[in-house]
């Protein structure tokens, strides 16, 4: 098989991000809508939504049920709340979809899924979203609302590569039927089979993570460490990725970079802290610098 592309520092000076200038506003800069969480899994958000802004977005909206909205905007005081109604298990309703679906026009990226479970539900949830997008904005699909995308094949496929999907291996062997030794097996070749199939970006997570395009294109990003296997690390990439992709970036270029800044992140905290035993939530002051240090390499 022939090598994959490196996604390395050569490959990020190669795809700038754009950069706002002196007269941006917080609207231009990037508007992000992240919605998940569960009455029991509320502090989710918290990590994306604050990795949105820390990936360099201007202004933040967060979507939960009613009964931790509150809680979550003194947490987050950064950014405006959406109250949805619950289920009796605490997590998002399906008719929590409407009420998204006003705020989709005043916004450019949607985060779905952090914090929530999968269900029945999520997946009639994650249907109504699809059917009320409307170009340009950016769905990324997180979580249980990934794992509902193997329903949702052609409603992924009709959105024009503006969604991407971030699954770990096992959320791709939900995806795809697959179990997770044919995911590990080879990696490449399955997230380029299913960014084909939906139309998406894949950012296949793991030690060495994929990502691929629907057209093709494959990088491989070696640059992981064993410390971001901790729980919350996935929600503040799915953050990284949809604040960049607020930001400006096309979507391939928005997965790539929130790869290398998320891994860049990790393996700082390893060589302060430890390899394993740093928490996902101080990945997040790390953000700009890496991005910064990126820039400049």
């Amino acid at each position: 098989m022939t090598p994959l592309p490196p996604l390395d520092a050569q490959w990020l000076r190669s795809h700038p991000l754009p950069e706002p200038d002196g007269a941006s506003d917080k609207n231009s800069r990037g508007r992000v809508l992240v919605a998940g969480g569960a009455e029991f899994v509320p502090g989710a958000l918290r990590l994306t939504g604050e990795a949105a802004l820390r990936a360099g977005a201007g202004k933040l909206k967060m979507a939960t049920v009613r009964s931790a909205a509150m809680s979550l905007g003194v947490l987050v005081p950064e950014a405006a709340m959406i109250a949805l109604p619950a289920q009796e298990d605490g997590e998002i309703a399906a008719e929590g979809a409407d009420i998204l679906a006003t705020h989709l026009s005043r916004c450019d990226t949607l985060i779905l899924g952090p914090g929530m479970s999968a269900s029945a539900q999520t997946d009639d949830l994650v249907a109504r979203i699809l059917s009320a997008m409307e170009p340009p904005l950016t769905l990324v699909l997180d979580a249980a609302a990934l794992t509902s995308a193997r329903h949702l094949q052609s409603a992924i496929a009709r959105q024009g590569g503006r969604v991407i999907m971030t699954p770990h291996h096992g959320e791709m062997a939900v995806l795809t039927g697959r179990d997770e030794a044919a995911i590990a097996a080879d990696p490449a070749a399955i997230a380029c089979e299913v960014a084909r199939r939906f139309n998406a970006i894949v950012l296949l997570k793991a030690n060495q993570s994929i990502v691929a395009g629907p057209g093709g294109e494959c990088l491989l990003h070696e640059g992981g460490c064993v410390g971001l296997a901790t729980g919350g690390s996935g929600d503040v990439l799915a953050g990284i990725v949809g604040g960049l992709a607020a930001r400006g970036a096309d979507p391939f270029t928005a997965a790539a970079w929130a790869c290398w800044v998320h891994g860049h992140a990790g393996r700082q905290l390893a060589s302060r802290i430890g390899q394993i035993g740093f928490l996902a939530r101080e990945i997040l002051p790390l953000i700009p610098p890496a991005l910064g240090e990126a820039a400049r390499s």
